[in-house]
C-alpha cells in the first residue's frame, strides 16, 4: 500500500471524556475506509497497538466520523424476475412495468403495454383482437403505439351493462383511433337468445367478420378476476350456478377453471366470443393483468394456453412467483 510522505503524529492519551482527538479519529477512519489499510498497517503508521486502533474505528462510528449503512437484501432482479415467472407459467415471455402502486398500475402498465405491441411487427390489414374489460379499456384512454391501417376487432358481442369497460365497440374504437388503425364493430350482444343467436350465425355479414377471429396475427386481452370475488361481472353470466363456482378467471367472457379448461354452464354455447381453441391459434396472445385477486386467473389462463405473454408490474410478478414456487 503506498504510503504517504507526512509524518503521522502518534496517538495522545485520551481527553477528559475518554475520547481521541477527533484528527485522529478521522485519519485512522480514512486510512481503514478509504484507503484500504488494515488495522495492522495502520497501527504501524500510527505507532500504536492494533487495540487502539480498533477503539479508533469503533469511536469514528460512534461518533459519525463514519455511517455505515445496511441496506436491505435486494428485490429479485426485474430481468431475472419476469424470467423466471415465464418459464414457470411456460409463457415466451413476461415483461414487467417500472415499480408501481395498485392505483398507478395502468400508467406504469401502458408504455410497457405499447413497446410490447411495436414489437410485434404489425402492418395495415393485420387483425388484432382487443377484449372487453376494466384493464384493456383503462388502457385503451392512453397513448398506444402507432399501427396505421391495423384492423382492430372485438373479442365479445356487447353487453348490456352500465359500465363503459363492457361497450366492447367502444373500447374497440377508442384502441383502432389510438393506434391509427381500422375498427371493425360486432353488432351483437354477448348472450342473444336462442332464436337471435342462429340467426346471427346464419347472416353472412356475421360469418364474415367471425373469420377475422381466425385470421388474428395479435390479441391483447385482460384477464378476469375470479368471478365470485369481482365487484364488477356482467350480467349475463349466472354466477350462481355451481359450475361457475370452479372458474377462476376469464378471457374474453370465456371462463376457466384451475387447469385452464373452460367452464360449461346453462346457456354458454349462446355466447357470442372469441371460441379459445380459436384464440389459441392466434400467434401473439398478450395478456395484460396485474393484482393479488388476478393472481390465480392469469396461472389457470397460462396452463390452458389462453395467452403466450404477459405484461404486469413488479408486485403481482412477485406474487406469482410466490405461489408458483410453492406448488414446484
Amino acid at each position: 500500500m503506498a504510503r504517504s510522505s507526512a509524518p503521522v503524529p502518534p496517538p495522545a492519551p485520551g481527553t477528559r471524556d475518554g475520547r481521541f482527538p477527533l484528527a485522529l479519529v478521522h485519519t485512522a477512519a480514512t486510512l481503514y475506509y478509504l484507503q484500504d489499510a488494515t488495522q495492522a498497517e495502520i497501527a504501524e503508521r500510527l505507532g500504536t497497538s492494533r487495540a487502539t486502533v480498533s477503539r479508533l474505528l469503533r469511536e469514528a462510528r460512534e461518533r459519525g466520523v463514519v455511517r455505515i449503512e445496511v441496506v436491505p437484501l435486494p428485490e429479485h432482479d426485474a430481468e431475472d424476475l419476469a424470467g423466471r415467472v415465464a418459464a414457470l407459467l411456460g409463457l415466451e415471455r413476461v415483461v414487467l412495468s417500472a415499480e408501481t402502486s395498485p392505483a398507478s398500475a395502468a400508467e406504469a402498465v401502458s408504455p410497457v403495454l405499447n413497446r410490447v405491441l411495436a414489437e410485434v411487427g404489425l402492418t395495415a390489414g393485420d387483425v388484432l383482437l382487443v377484449s372487453s374489460g376494466r384493464t384493456v379499456y383503462e388502457l385503451a384512454q392512453r397513448p398506444l403505439p402507432s399501427l396505421p391501417g391495423v384492423v382492430v376487432v372485438p373479442m365479445v358481442g356487447g353487453q348490456d351493462e352500465p359500465e363503459p369497460w363492457y361497450q366492447t365497440n367502444e373500447i374497440t374504437r377508442t384502441v383502432a383511433v389510438g393506434v391509427g388503425g381500422v375498427p371493425r364493430f360486432l353488432y351483437a350482444p354477448a348472450f342473444p337468445g336462442r332464436a337471435l343467436r342462429r340467426s346471427l350465425v346464419a347472416d353472412p355479414a356475421f360469418r364474415q367478420f367471425a373469420a377475422l377471429w381466425d385470421r388474428a396475427r395479435c390479441a391483447v386481452m385482460g384477464v378476469g378476476a375470479p368471478p365470485l370475488e369481482r365487484a364488477s361481472i356482467p350480467g349475463f353470466v349466472p354466477t350462481a350456478e355451481e359450475p361457475l363456482r370452479d372458474a377462476v378467471g376469464d378471457v374474453g367472457s370465456r371462463f376457466y377453471d384451475a387447469t385452464g379448461t373452460e367452464v360449461s354452464y346453462a346457456g354458454a354455447d349462446r355466447l357470442i366470443a372469441v371460441p379459445l381453441d380459436v384464440l389459441g391459434r392466434v400467434p401473439v396472445r398478450i395478456a395484460v393483468a396485474y393484482g393479488a385477486i388476478k393472481v390465480p386467473s392469469i396461472v389457470a389462463g397460462a396452463r390452458g394456453g389462453h395467452f403466450n405473454q404477459l405484461v404486469t408490474d413488479p408486485g403481482t410478478a412477485g406474487l406469482l412467483l410466490a405461489a408458483l414456487e410453492q406448488t414446484h
